[in-house]
């Protein structure tokens, strides 16, 4: 049921317009001044709001800025008496949906109240599946970090920029960012190209970029359709950006300018509107200094950037990841999923992922083929990960005293580490509001390990 507020000092016409609205379903609530009204909307979170443009408190003008400070954003309806039109214009101006004159029409008003909810209700759709989308491809993880990314991915797709740069190390995801990006924006049912600037020679990249004409150069047997134009009012994915040749970087960056190119061997240039997305592992920076990047370009790609946070510091991701991959290449082999058990998932929580996700994915596609439908121990781990944990639970572990002599004091130096080591873990759940994954987080440990450490410290 939708609600409506209407804020108006004629009380006759609040009382008839209460009545009318209710009788075609609605929840209406009338507010005589503006302070009352702006209470009513912090209260009630109305979907439409009636404003009257002349109130004894206020102006509707006035009320209109307010509700736009944090009431839920309604749709609001200015209601102006016949002198008030430019008034009311200026509303609209300031955010208003809509205005009418006094006296109006009901079923007038009627019709604008059904075509603003049904406008609401397609925002709210669309909103909804941009954020289907943004699930949907692929990124995985509950850590501080990564819902701090996702928040700024929802937030660039949304905008007008067209330059996006996306940071990172091997493997942490970069295309899957730029995928994300496309999905949940506007351009999202247009197409999304990419390109890995490394994977193809030097003398054959621009004519992947910008297309060719037939004849153009040696082998152009006939006309060749470039990215760029394939992919107009969509996005285009350039991967490994610091790969690209230098005599390139200066068509590119004309074409970041001006959304203009030129196939090779045309006379005439062309244009698409395109969003521009680059990702690298490099210091494009640092590159620029040394000569091997365009400094200009560097700054033209670089209008947003994102940096995905590598896996080792994502918490735990890794276990949230692990189960994802396990379910999905189940499907991939249609058989049961590996199950990871609780010695495996706290290696995996210690190990330090030089290839970040990849390495990951990589793995649990390995033992899903090696070990379908079986349970994962230590022994089916690769020795570097069982190595690797076996190093960080000997150096988190109280080292027993050497010798009779020392005992005292290792004793003593023990204790006060595990006093201190309490203090850290306990300080971490109250500040995290006893939530053991987000206390994990702001350590920077696994879930697992975080675990036994409650246990080896005795905290229940």
């Amino acid at each position: 049921m939708s609600t409506i507020l209407i804020i108006d000092d004629e009380t006759t016409l609040v009382s008839s317009l209460t009545y009318a609205l209710e009788g075609e379903g609605y929840k209406v609530h009338g507010a005589f001044t503006g302070q009352s009204g702006l209470q009513a909307a912090c209260e009630l979170h109305p979907d439409i709001v009636l404003l009257d443009l002349r109130l004894p408190d206020m102006t509707g003008l006035e009320v209109l800025e307010a509700l736009g400070r944090g009431h839920g954003e309604p749709q609001v309806i200015m209601v102006s008496a016949h002198g008030d039109t430019r008034a009311a214009v200026k509303a609209v101006k300031m955010g208003a949906a809509d205005y009418l004159t006094k006296p109006f029409d009901l079923d007038e008003l009627q019709h604008t109240i059904q075509a603003l909810l049904e406008r609401r209700q397609m925002a709210s759709e669309i909103d909804f599946y941009r954020r289907t989308a943004l699930r949907d491809t692929g990124l995985v993880g509950d850590s501080g970090a990564m819902r701090e990314l996702g928040a700024t991915i929802e937030r660039v797709a949304a905008s007008g920029t067209q330059r996006i740069l996306v940071l990172g190390e091997s493997g942490t995801g970069k295309a899957l960012v730029a995928k994300a990006i496309h999905a949940a924006s506007p351009r999202g049912h247009n197409s999304f190209i990419e390109i890995n600037c490394a994977s193809l020679p030097e003398q054959l990249i621009e004519a992947e970029l910008f297309g060719a004409e037939k004849g153009a150069y040696t082998g152009a047997h006939q006309r060749r359709a470039g990215l760029v134009g394939l992919a107009d009012k969509g996005t285009l994915f350039l991967d490994e950006i610091g790969e690209m040749p230098l005599a390139l970087q200066a068509k590119l960056l004309q074409f970041l300018e001006n959304g203009q190119y030129r196939t090779i061997g045309a006379s005439r240039m062309q244009s698409a509107d395109v969003r521009v997305i680059a990702a690298t592992n490099r210091d494009l920076a640092a590159e620029a200094k040394a000569g091997r990047f365009r400094e200009d370009l560097y700054y033209r790609l670089n209008v947003i950037c994102l940096n995905i946070p590598p896996l080792r510091s994502r918490g735990s991701d890794v276990a949230l990841l692990a189960e994802h991959f396990c379910r999905q290449y189940a499907q991939k082999e249609g058989g049961r999923p590996i199950k990871l058990d609780g010695q495996a998932h706290a290696l995996l929580g210690s190990y330090l992922w030089p290839g970040n996700v990849r390495e990951l994915k990589n793995l649990i596609e390995r033992l899903t083929i090696l070990y379908p439908g079986r349970e994962i121990g230590p022994a089916e781990l690769p020795s570097e990960i069982v190595r690797t944990g076996a190093a960080v639970e000997e150096s988190a572990e109280p080292v027993a005293a050497a010798s009779a002599v020392g005992s005292t004091v290792s004793t003593s130096i023990t204790e006060t580490l595990a006093d201190a080591e309490r203090d850290l873990v306990l300080n971490a759940l109250r500040e995290c509001g006893y939530h053991k994954g987000e206390a994990a987080d702001r350590l920077g440990i696994s879930r697992h390990a975080f675990k036994r450490r409650l246990q080896r410290l005795g905290i229940a």
